[in-house]
């Protein structure tokens, strides 16, 4: 029989930087866990993504145990690193601040595709266009 899930948990953190304070000390101990668990596996599965916050979900267990599953760099951050800019647009229908090209929006859909429930890498580009546009990014049509 399934173990029986007591709390679903988002956190964003510095890949391979989860430290046993806060944010994640304070989220685990709150259900009991043993944040240095966590902290260590985290650590060593995200160092490959040195540099980068990274998207992770915990899934708590009534008996006190978790697992967990990293979605990647979130999308907007990509987007905003590709183009080189801080922020996104306040009024995104008006106010356009970056135009990503069909190329480098590939570029970002190779990096998704693994986190993604997209099928394939098409997919996954309309995906991230949808992000863009709603940041004020203005796509490439192919």
């Amino acid at each position: 029989m399934a173990k029986k899930v007591t709390a679903n948990l988002k956190m964003r953190i510095p890949a391979a930087g989860a430290t046993a304070g806060p944010p994640v000390g304070a989220i685990m101990g709150q259900y009991g866990l043993k944040s240095m668990d966590f902290v260590n596996a985290f650590n060593e599965e995200t160092k490959g993504l040195r540099g980068s916050d990274v998207i992770v979900k915990v899934r708590v267990f009534e008996d006190k145990t978790f697992d967990f599953k990293v979605s990647g760099v979130p999308t907007d951050d990509l987007i905003l690193k590709t183009l080189g800019i801080k922020k996104g647009s306040g009024v995104p229908q008006k106010d356009k601040v970056g135009k990503l090209t069909d190329v480098q929006l590939t570029e970002i859909a190779k990096t998704k595709l693994q986190y993604t429930n997209g099928n394939d890498i098409e997919a996954v580009k309309k995906q991230i266009a949808g992000t863009a546009r709603s940041m004020g990014v203005e796509v490439e049509a192919k």
